[in-house]
């Protein structure tokens, strides 16, 4: 049987980027079913690269409550923090926010020995603030 590990490169991007997809599509679900009000500014599709992803590393609660327009959560505290992060594409560049910039750089030192290009934004309202993405409460 062919693991994540034994899979031929090809197919491991090919199986991170289907990750990606589904952990965006269930992201945006709550965020539809959170959402009662948006401050001003964008989504992240429109303000920001193809290939940079917004991770909101905060507890999936904290997430509910405010995030930035379709921002990935990957609760940095959580167990499966590291499985998840195995399944992001390398070549993405990642944006990572929290509540004060703490967790973001738990966060980011996790990932960036693995080579992932990453940025802190610090807070959620930092993020918005130099990204542009509206955050959806």
């Amino acid at each position: 049987m062919m693991t994540h590990d034994t899979a031929p490169r090809p197919l491991r991007r090919t199986l991170r980027r289907l990750a990606l997809a589904a952990a965006l599509v269930a992201t945006l679900g709550t965020a539809a079913a959170c959402s009662t009000a948006e401050d001003a500014g964008l989504s992240a599709a429109e303000a920001l690269p193809a290939n940079t992803v917004l991770i909101d590393v905060r507890t999936p609660a904290e997430f509910a409550e405010g995030h930035l327009d379709g921002a990935v959560n990957i609760p940095v505290e959580l167990p499966t923090f590291t499985a998840q992060v195995d399944l992001l594409d390398p070549d993405m560049d990642y944006l990572v926010y929290c509540r004060t910039g703490r967790r973001a750089d738990v966060a980011i030192q996790y990932m960036a020995p693995l080579g992932f290009t990453t940025t802190n934004l610090g807070s959620l309202e930092d993020a918005s603030e130099a990204t542009g993405v509206r955050i959806v409460r």
